[in-house]
Order: structure tokens, then C-alpha cells, then sequence
């Protein structure tokens, strides 16, 4: 028999349950499948590669096209359903396609310039009651009709680091508190207080720490609402395997190299607070010391942080204040500068 291809197109901003549904329903109908997505700025900050990302985790039998400078109009004028045509038949570059798969009424006239079946699937969202607007208004809310994968990249990952005794835990409880999300803990504290013989880790362990830690920070990042306020994270561990063997693994470098590109916001948690010198630190004179080495690795780095300093209540406003202007993809300097007039 001749090979069957389908083809379906979208935003996929984001890719939800009812888009899985599809995709899975043209596997199985068709012996091969191709996933065309539009960039879309005007609809969804998450890039293009993250959404193509996203199929391609999920679905790697799956060809996937990113379809950069689309036409950006949407409508059932003919116009505008020729320049979508238009536009898929050039990059199909004369590929046969069998069967256009869509829940929409554009399924008709694509299909019949593809030359190909119109199979629709659930078009009244019975099986899977979802949209992509939907999830964009409320990802919280909807996060059970959203893949783990595609969710964790809807969440902005909120960074905060500090010496010992700067705050950072309370810090994450009382955002999360106030914002209705979750806090990642410090996991080198919790294993540190399992494992520490006379308040030390050996190499080794330092690296199941960062490691830990990371694995803990991921699956947390499902039941997140809008922000995950994570507590530490592999920088650290490094610094304290430097400072403590004179070396860091190869494993432990390769972790903090990755944690310097994680996360979408990092604090710093000031240290004019009193010092807490509770048996298991190392002393008032070693938290100035981890707080300039902290300092120093951001800035060779070259990692963007806002410092937060006063009391608990000061350092809250100040970090709601960022957060209000931040946006997940979007480049807060960037909308600093339209604010000021600076860019048009």
C-alpha cells in the first residue's frame, strides 16, 4: 500500500492534552506524521524552539517544522486562507500529504489544497474540554490538561542566593506564601544533616547534593502556580567544594555550570541581617566571605540579580515589585526600557 502522511498545524502556545490527542490519533491513522508550528509572537512569549521542544520530547517519531514568518492573519476570508496555503505547500517543498488533521474549520479548505482527507478531531472538545487560550488566562488551573513536560516551561524559575544566615529560606516561604505557589528547601541542608561527618561532606557527596537537589527542583516545578522559588542551587555546592577540597568534579561542574542558565530570576538575599550562628555554620567572618564569592562568581558569570536587602516585609515588596514586571521569555531590561521611552 502506498505510505500515508498526515499533517497538522498550530500554535501549540502551549501544547495541551487536546493537541496530544491529535497528534497520538495521526500516529495511529497514518504510517508517518509531520507537525508544522508557527512562531507566533504576537500570541505567546515561549519561543518557537521550546514549542517545537516540546512535540519533540514527547513524540520523537514525529517530523517537526518550525514555520518561521508564517502569514500572521487568522480569519476564513479567501484571502487569507490562500496565504496560509500558500505558505504550507512551500514548505512541504511538493511532500504528498494523505490526511490534514485539525479541530477547526480551516480543516476544510487546507485539506482540500492539500489534496488530502479532512479528519477532524474532536472538534467540540468533548474528549479532551481544553484551549490553548484557556491554559495561556490560567496555566495553573488547567496544568491537568498540560504534559509535565510543556508545564515545567510555563513556570518562571525564581532563583535566591546567599551566604549562610541571609535570609534565603524565609524568604522563599513567606513569596510562596504570598504569591500561592511552592519553595524548592535547600536540599544540601537536608543531606547535610543526614550524612555530615564532624560538619563535612566528602567530594563526592557534594556532588549527590547538587544532584538531588536538581531532581527535587524538577519535580516540584509541576505543582508550581506562575513561579517556583527555589532555595540554592549547584553555585553554591561548588563554591562550598572549592572552598572546602581546594577542587571541584567534574560532575559538580558540569551541574553548576547548567544552574547558571536555569533559572528566569535570581535574588540575592543581603547580609546586614543579624547573624544566626547556629552550631552547624561556620561563623559570622565566613558569611561575609561566602557572600563576596557569591558576588564575584555572578558577575564572572555575567548573571543579571537583584539584591534584596531590610527586613522580611522590605525584602517581599521589593522581590513583588520585579516580579510584577517580569515576564517568562521576555527580557526585563527590554521592558524597562519601553517603560522609559527608551525603545518604541
Amino acid at each position: 500500500m502506498p505510505l500515508t502522511t498526515g499533517l497538522t498545524l498550530g500554535k501549540f502556545s502551549p501544547l495541551h492534552k487536546g493537541h496530544q490527542f491529535m497528534i497520538e490519533t495521526a500516529l495511529r491513522e497514518t504510517d508517518e506524521v509531520v507537525v508544522v508550528i508557527y512562531d507566533s509572537p504576537d500570541v505567546t512569549n515561549v519561543p518557537l524552539p521550546v514549542r517545537a521542544g516540546w512535540i519533540r520530547t514527547l513524540y520523537p517519531q514525529v517530523e517537526v517544522i518550525e514555520a518561521w514568518g508564517g502569514p500572521e492573519e487568522t480569519g476564513y476570508t479567501r484571502e487569507i486562507e490562500k496565504a496560509h496555503e500558500d505558505y504550507i505547500a512551500s514548505l512541504l517543498g511538493g511532500r504528498r500529504i494523505t490526511h490534514f488533521y485539525s479541530s477547526e474549520p480551516y480543516g476544510e479548505h487546507m485539506s482540500r489544497a492539500l489534496g488530502a482527507v479532512d479528519r477532524r478531531v474532536d472538534p467540540d472538545r468533548k474528549t479532551f474540554p481544553v484551549s490553548g487560550t484557556a491554559v495561556r488566562q490560567a496555566p495553573f488551573e488547567s496544568r491537568a490538561f498540560v504534559d509535565p513536560v510543556a508545564y515545567r516551561d510555563l513556570v518562571s524559575s525564581v532563583l535566591l542566593l546567599g551566604a549562610p544566615s541571609t535570609g534565603k529560606s524565609t524568604l522563599a516561604a513567606r513569596l510562596a506564601e504570598e504569591l500561592g505557589t511552592v519553595w524548592m528547601p535547600e536540599y544540601g541542608r537536608e543531606y547535610w544533616d543526614a550524612h555530615q561527618v564532624d560538619r563535612r561532606l566528602t567530594p563526592e557527596q557534594l556532588v549527590e547534593i547538587a544532584e538531588g537537589h536538581l531532581e527535587r527542583e524538577e519535580r516540584m516545578l509541576g505543582d508550581a502556580n506562575r513561579y517556583l522559588f527555589v532555595d540554592t542551587n549547584a553555585l553554591t555546592t561548588r563554591m562550598f567544594a572549592q572552598y572546602y577540597h581546594g577542587f571541584v568534579l567534574p560532575r559538580l561542574e558540569e551541574l553548576a555550570v547548567k544552574a547558571a542558565v536555569r533559572h528566569d530570576l535570581v535574588f540575592v538575599c543581603g547580609d546586614e541581617i543579624p547573624y544566626d550562628d547556629t552550631w552547624d555554620r561556620s561563623g559570622f567572618g565566613m558569611r561575609d566571605l561566602f557572600q563576596r564569592k557569591i558576588l564575584a562568581d555572578l558577575a564572572v558569570r555575567r548573571i543579571p540579580y537583584v539584591t534584596l536587602t531590610g527586613t522580611v516585609e522590605e525584602r517581599v515588596r521589593q522581590a513583588k515589585a520585579v516580579l510584577e514586571r517580569h515576564e517568562k521569555y521576555r527580557s526585563l531590561p527590554d521592558r524597562l526600557a519601553r517603560e522609559l521611552g527608551v525603545l518604541s
